[in-house]
């Protein structure tokens, strides 16, 4: 990643971050969002708490992949053949690190978009609510349980043949 497009991603996590939060919705525990009854679901305080979870998200990954692009820019050439191969399994399995977090920022930057057009919490492909308690555990995720257990039942058949 050059060094440009490294500052963009950071200069625009830092405008995420310092995107004002409304007052005391910042605070909600998890336990205030699980206690909230169903009619309230994706309230402005529900949709604060996942910003604000999403937010933190992203600057956890943004270090990760800053932490990352540090390891791979290590021009380390070891003269024995076997710490060579451990350096290069090393470079490969940082390589797999770095575009697993490039992914999971471009779902949490997804996410963050669809709070902003208040679509967030709602399934892609039923419209349905995908629930707290999966919001909670996976903040990323766009559809509902039901359709993520038919996804995985489609692709382990597909899969096996």
């Amino acid at each position: 990643m050059s060094v440009a497009v490294r500052s963009n991603r950071q200069a625009s996590a830092r405008q995420a971050v310092n995107a004002p939060a409304s007052g005391p919705d910042a605070s909600l525990s998890e336990a205030a969002i699980r206690a909230m009854p169903e009619s309230e679901y994706m309230n402005s305080e529900q949709l604060d708490f996942f910003r604000n979870r999403l937010l933190a998200m992203r600057e956890e990954v943004l270090s990760r992949e800053a932490a990352i692009l540090d390891q791979l820019n290590q021009h380390e050439r070891p003269a024995d053949p076997a710490d060579q191969a451990t350096a290069e399994e090393e470079h490969a399995l940082a390589l797999r690190l770095r575009e697993r977090e490039s992914m999971l920022l471009r779902k949490i930057d997804e996410s963050l978009l669809r709070i902003r057009n208040k679509d967030y919490g709602y399934c892609e492909k039923t419209g349905e609510p995908i629930g707290i308690p999966r919001l909670l555990a996976r903040p990323t995720a766009t559809v509902c349980v039901q359709v993520k257990d038919h996804d995985e039942k489609v692709e382990l058949h597909f899969k096996s043949r």
